[in-house]
């Protein structure tokens, strides 16, 4: 089968191309591969993110990513994914967190995350585990004062995407940290808000994320 002019991606992985692609399974068809969402001429940080990306995104945003696909291939071996994974772990700590902390109330904690440095190696992911660990431990604080805190609904997989691209000495030494808050703080935002309060953040994240996804291809023509 050649790789048509147009494509729809859709959710999940596919035991053939018939049944449908995904964003990885398209890569792959594109570089004239075998059908696998797992190529393995696409960067492994890149397939790890597109993989959660394609499937949290909602069909019509998921379309967004359809252009991304003939720029996959051949990043594998490049020599960027430790770039990548720093890349994810700035958006996580300085964009998708301090989102769940102000919904929770939590706008210091916020603001502290967002005024960080740029993350871009692991002596700057260390600098921002103490400001990480404050954002955490008040996170934590806000929903065990909430006994019955909600999360699911917060819980956006954008996060997810970050966390898988984010696989390295840096997520050990920040990353889960910045994750607990985000859970917390998204519990009893999600406790205290409507689905339809919270679903402009979520909204807003996921193109965020997008917006990752495309500088992750390329980090080293960000500034």
């Amino acid at each position: 089968m050649t790789y048509p002019g147009t494509i729809t991606l859709t959710r999940g992985a596919h035991e053939t191309r018939a049944a449908g692609v995904c964003l990885l399974e398209a890569a792959a068809w594109f570089a004239g591969k075998s059908h696998t969402d797992h190529p393995a001429c696409v960067s492994p940080v890149l397939a790890a993110y597109g993989r959660s990306l394609n499937d949290a995104l909602p069909d019509d945003s998921r379309q967004l990513l359809v252009p991304f696909v003939p720029l996959m291939p051949g990043t594998a071996g490049d020599g960027l994914d430790e770039a990548r994974g720093y890349l994810a772990l700035d958006w996580l700590i300085r964009v998708h967190t301090p989102a769940w902390l102000d919904l929770a109330g939590l706008a210091d904690e916020a603001r502290a995350l967002r005024d960080l440095s740029r993350i871009t190696d692991l002596a700057a992911a260390q600098a921002a585990r103490p400001v990480v660990l404050t954002a955490r431990n008040k996170a934590t604080a806000a929903r065990d004062a909430t006994k019955d805190a909600a999360r699911a609904a917060a819980w956006d997989a954008a996060w997810t995407a970050a966390r898988d691209a984010a696989g390295d000495a840096a997520w050990a030494a920040t990353g889960a940290a910045a994750g607990d808050a985000a859970w917390d703080a998204a519990g009893d935002a999600a406790w205290a808000a409507a689905r339809d309060v919270l679903a402009p953040t979520v909204t807003q994240l996921q193109e965020s994320a997008i917006v990752l996804f495309s500088a992750m291809i390329h980090p080293e023509t960000m500034p």
